[in-house]
C-alpha cells in the first residue's frame, strides 16, 4: 500500500526488499522523487516507513529507496528478510511469533496489589471502629 502527501493511495505488489528499499510491480510507475508512506506485511507484522520512488526500470516495475523505517519496522524487515534467507523450522517460528507477540504485550497492571491495599485498609478501619465502639462502652 502506498500513501501519497496529498492522501490518495495506490497499491502495488512487493517484488525484491532489503533494508534500504525494495522494487515494486507499479502500473503505471509513479514519478521519480515521489516522497509516498509505504505499508506491507511480514510474516513478523506489518511494515511501514516512507520511501522515495526511484527512476522506473520497466512500465511496470518501479524501484524505491527508505527514507525512514522507525525502529520496530526496521525490527520486523530485518526478521523477515532474515528468515528467509536461513529458513526455520516450525519450531522456530512459534518461537519467534511467540516473541513478536510478546513485544506487544502490555505490562499487567497492578490492579491486584491495588486491590489488596484497599481490602487492608478498609479491615484496619472497621477493627478501629470496632475497638472505639467497645472502648466507650466499657468507659460508661
Amino acid at each position: 500500500m502506498l500513501r501519497f502527501q496529498d492522501g490518495a493511495c495506490a497499491t502495488g505488489e512487493l517484488q525484491v526488499v532489503s533494508l534500504t528499499g525494495g522494487l515494486l510491480a507499479l502500473s503505471p510507475p509513479l514519478h521519480q522523487g515521489s516522497v509516498v508512506k509505504l505499508m506491507f506485511i511480514t510474516s513478523n507484522g506489518p511494515v511501514t516507513g516512507s520511501a522515495e520512488m526511484l527512476s522506473p526500470v520497466t512500465r511496470s516495475q518501479q524501484p524505491f529507496r527508505f527514507l525512514t523505517l522507525q525502529g520496530e519496522a526496521q525490527r520486523r524487515l530485518q526478521s523477515a528478510i532474515q528468515a528467509s534467507l536461513y529458513p526455520r523450522g516450525p519450531q522456530e517460528e512459534w518461537i519467534e511469533k511467540y516473541r513478536a507477540a510478546m513485544s506487544q504485550v502490555e505490562p499487567p497492571r497492578r490492579r491486584f496489589s491495588r486491590f489488596m491495599l484497599g481490602t487492608l485498609a478498609l479491615g484496619l478501619l472497621g477493627l478501629a471502629s470496632t475497638l472505639y465502639v467497645l472502648h466507650t462502652h466499657l468507659l460508661k
